[in-house]
């Protein structure tokens, strides 16, 4: 996996954490399975760009800033 994958993932992990809201809760939110969003945020998946703006939008905050 490339660096700047997993600083994305990272980015996204600590800001769900912050957000307080579940892998449980995010992952029904955007329409993927709990077990997929735990498989992205142990980086065993590498996500899409879709599922990465969905999970954005999702945590409201621009996609770009996962990638900060």
């Amino acid at each position: 996996m490339e660096p700047e994958t997993e600083k994305i993932i990272e980015n996204l992990r600590k800001t769900r954490i912050a957000s307080k809201v579940s892998l449980l809760n995010l992952a029904n939110t955007i329409g993927i399975s709990h077990s997929h969003l735990y498989y992205i945020e142990s980086k065993r998946v590498i996500p899409s760009i879709d599922v990465i703006i969905k999970l954005a939008k999702a945590l409201k905050i621009h996609p770009t800033v996962l990638f900060e």
